[in-house]
């Protein structure tokens, strides 16, 4: 059973190379195989570097390298080609099968790779004075854990994802890791090493060598540096970290051969998009109409491309008013997160004639609420994400992280709660679909100037305890960056529950007065 496995994954493996996308296939083995080069030849050169510098880039880079295996497969949606389920009509003996796969998964272009980049780190960690059974054992233990891994992320993308990825999911994923990636390597390139390794990563580090992502690592260099203490506690946590992975992967195994697959391919492929990956409910339905209103509509468009563009701007006039950078520089967040969070104060005018499909259906206040403000979340999210970490960048001042994290919280969420309340009391006409963006239709009533306004100046009036205890915190220290984000997420999550329940209780009583107001306007 072995032997036909591997034959099988050699088979596959050469049938990739012959295929019809025999050019594609070749040119991504050939960036592996030179990204894969490059990165054996920078780890190998840091056997000359000094001990700490080694182990943090070493450690950091393995928990990456990790993680990327883990998530790889169910970002991409990548058909395993071994399967378990693949096998399950050969009668195959469940206990053996778990160990096959992972000795049949070491033959395949990234697990080659790995094995490169792993042998590397061993060489260096031997050449700084690690003994060299304990340096191939561990390699070969964190080679074990991190095909594991792998095998674990293709087990469960098959199990709870979707066969064909839709390209809305593929998005969400991506939004996920730009907020997540983005603002640590922002900060990781923020620091100053001069030889040394800074302060902040010597902590992460030191905290990923006694975590699954790194231990193998962290033993290794832990042994090279005569730390038998801290070298006993990452083996032991390397070892009972590949058992575990080891039982979780047969259980999966046995999961997949005793399951069958379920019928949600078909689902992708009718072409639904958003409607098809949201929920089946007036909530998922709402969202997924929203969000197709945003991206294909240039009316939305141009409103979403103009807020970054006016944080922007804001520095200039303080520059020429003579206001230092350092604090200039810290404005464009704020603005932007309360443009994002006032642009749904009119949706419902945006909708015209759309609206009698809510108010026909009997849709609910708070779905139709929290529904409208899905696109914004997605957009403002991954655009703050970036903005922070940018402006501390230019800034030089990590301190504070958490206090202008936590004023962009506070003027978002209260924004986005105003506005909910501002569209069902107070829209005013804009232009209709298909017209130019800068068009401004004639406004009949006083609504198109107050409720503008209102939302405006209301996220502003909850944010400024918030926004003081920012304040105080660029003048005093950062003894109050934690108040201030706690502040501003307990003033921006309140100020949305209590918008949406406001606003949906309006949006229910006002289905008439909505009505005739888009049929008019």
């Amino acid at each position: 059973m072995v032997a036909h496995v591997l034959r099988l994954r050699v088979a596959l493996l050469i049938g990739s190379l012959r295929g019809e996308r025999r050019a594609r296939t070749l040119t991504a083995l050939v960036a592996v195989v030179a990204a894969t080069a490059v990165v054996c030849f920078a780890v190998l050169s840091l056997a000359t570097a000094p001990v700490a510098v080694a182990r943090t880039v070493i450690m950091l880079g393995g928990a990456a390298l990790l993680l990327g295996f883990l998530i790889g497969p169910i970002l991409t949606g990548a058909v395993d080609q071994l399967d378990p389920r693949r096998f399950a009509v050969f009668g195959v003996d469940e206990r053996r099968m778990p160990w096959i796969l992972v000795l049949a998964a070491v033959i395949s272009i990234p697990s080659l790779a790995l094995l490169a980049v792993d042998m590397s780190v061993c060489v260096v960690a031997i050449r700084l004075g690690a003994p060299w059974p304990l340096a191939v054992l561990m390699s070969i233990l964190g080679l074990i854990c991190t095909l594991l891994v792998a095998r674990i992320g293709m087990a469960v993308n098959a199990l709870l994802l979707p066969e064909r990825r839709s390209r809305e999911l593929t998005a969400l994923f991506v939004l996920v890791i730009v907020v997540v990636a983005f603002p640590v390597a922002v900060f990781l390139a923020s620091l100053k090493w001069d030889g040394h390794v800074p302060g902040p990563v010597a902590a992460v580090t030191a905290t990923l060598g006694v975590t699954p992502l790194a231990a193998p690592f962290g033993f290794l260099f832990d042994i090279a540096t005569d730390d038998t203490a801290g070298a006993w506690i990452s083996g032991i946590i390397a070892v009972v970290t590949a058992v575990l992975l080891l039982a979780v992967w047969s259980w999966l195994v046995r999961r997949l051969l005793t399951t069958t697959e379920r019928p949600v391919a078909a689902r992708e492929r009718t072409g639904l998009g958003w409607f098809g990956l949201l929920p089946s409910n007036a909530f998922g339905a709402i969202a997924a109409r929203s969000l197709v209103y945003w991206l294909r509509d240039r009316r939305y468009i141009m409103n979403i491309i103009v807020v970054p563009v006016a944080g922007a701007l804001t520095v200039l006039p303080l520059l020429v008013a003579g206001v230092p950078l350092e604090i200039a520089a810290l404005v464009p967040v704020p603005v932007m997160a309360l443009f994002f969070g006032w642009l749904p104060h009119n949706d419902v005018a945006y909708d015209s004639t759309a609206l009698w499909t809510h108010v026909a259906s009997g849709v609910r206040g708070v779905p139709d609420r929290l529904g409208r403000l899905v696109p914004i979340v997605l957009v403002a999210i991954p655009v703050l994400a970036v903005a922070v970490p940018l402006t501390l960048l230019l800034t030089e001042d990590w301190r504070l992280l958490l206090p202008l994290t936590g004023v962009a919280a506070s003027l978002l969420l209260s924004a986005l709660g105003v506005s909910s309340v501002v569209s069902v009391v107070a829209p005013y006409a804009v232009s209709r679909p298909g017209d130019s963006p800068f068009q401004q239709p004639q406004r009949p009533g006083s609504r198109g100037t107050y409720g503008p306004a209102a939302a405006f100046l209301g996220a502003l009036i909850v944010s400024i305890p918030t926004i003081w205890l920012f304040a105080r915190t660029i003048v005093e220290g950062d003894e109050y960056g934690p108040a201030a984000l706690w502040a501003g997420i307990a003033t921006g999550v309140g100020t949305l529950i209590i918008g949406v329940a406001i606003g949906g209780r309006i949006f229910e009583r006002s289905g008439t007065r909505l009505m005739e107001f888009v049929e008019t306007a």
